[in-house]
């Protein structure tokens, strides 16, 4: 489980990211696309809250 967290903070640029792990392309665009979901997924998150406590 700490893993998991460790490589959600690696994403969002919170923790950097180990220097000896080899990085190309694929992996490049696999992070970002992982990036752009977690985000999106916390907005979502933050607009059900809104309307739960607005509505």
């Amino acid at each position: 489980m700490k893993s998991i967290w460790n490589q959600v903070l690696q994403y969002l640029f919170i923790r950097k990211r180990d220097k000896s792990e080899q990085l190309n392309t694929n992996t490049k665009l696999m992070h970002g696309m992982n990036r752009i979901s977690i985000l999106m997924f916390l907005v979502a998150i933050l607009v059900m809250l809104y309307r739960l406590i607005f509505r």
